[in-house]
């Protein structure tokens, strides 16, 4: 399948990058920083997510986009720049006539109890609150669109770099509420992540609707 991966170079999308290129995908990876050299099966790209007719054209003829798209975890706009971008990458990917676009969010927004998203409990990371809340914002911006063939990806609740368990291709789906453990931990690995995305890519099951995952 020839798709599109918006953020290619971040944590996440590198890894859903190097998944899809070793299942011998065409891929064509997007950042806003100089990638590596192109290599068989992948052509990396210089974008700015925010100019929407460029980007479109660079989206064209691939089957599926996965935005990966992050506005930076330092950054004090964090807020207004992850919606922004979201919401262009959006219309870029419905001016380039692609149907099927995959979001990677945060895991904030689901739901561990009853009307209680994992953002709004008093122990959640002050550090992570805004993209967080970016995410949860641009989640519900995105369930009223009705042209894409669109899925919202929602991390575990423990899905970061101390994660070592590397790729073991196994995992358990979820909707809007965490998956937990015998141990009651919400827990997956960046790689693992890649192989959910990947999976769904080639068989599709989630459509217009927002999933998760954890081991």
């Amino acid at each position: 399948m020839k798709i599109a991966i918006i953020g290619s170079t971040g944590f996440v999308g590198k890894s859903i990058t190097n998944e899809l290129v070793n299942r011998n995908h065409s891929i064509t990876a997007i950042a806003r920083n100089k990638a590596s050299e192109n290599e068989p099966n992948l052509t990396n790209v210089m974008a700015n997510v925010l100019n929407v007719n460029e980007l479109s054209e660079i989206l064209k003829g691939n089957e599926t986009v996965v935005s990966a798209f992050n506005a930076g975890w330092g950054n004090p706009n964090l807020y207004n720049d992850f919606l922004a971008g979201s919401k262009a990458i959006q219309e870029a990917v419905k001016l380039a006539g692609v149907k099927r676009y995959i979001v990677i969010g945060g895991a904030g927004s689901l739901f561990i109890a009853d009307n209680i998203q994992a953002v709004d409990t008093p122990d959640f990371p002050k550090e992570f609150y805004n993209g967080a809340s970016a995410a949860r914002d641009y989640l519900n911006f995105l369930k009223e669109e009705t042209d894409l063939d669109w899925a919202f990806f929602s991390p575990a609740l423990e899905m970061h770099q101390g994660i070592t368990t590397g790729r073991t291709g196994k995992y358990r789906v979820g909707k809007d509420n965490p998956v937990f453990d015998a141990n009651n931990r919400s827990i997956l690995s960046v790689e693992d992540l890649a192989v959910v995305i990947a999976d769904e890519i080639e068989n599709p099951k989630h459509h217009k609707t927002r999933f998760t995952a954890a081991y």
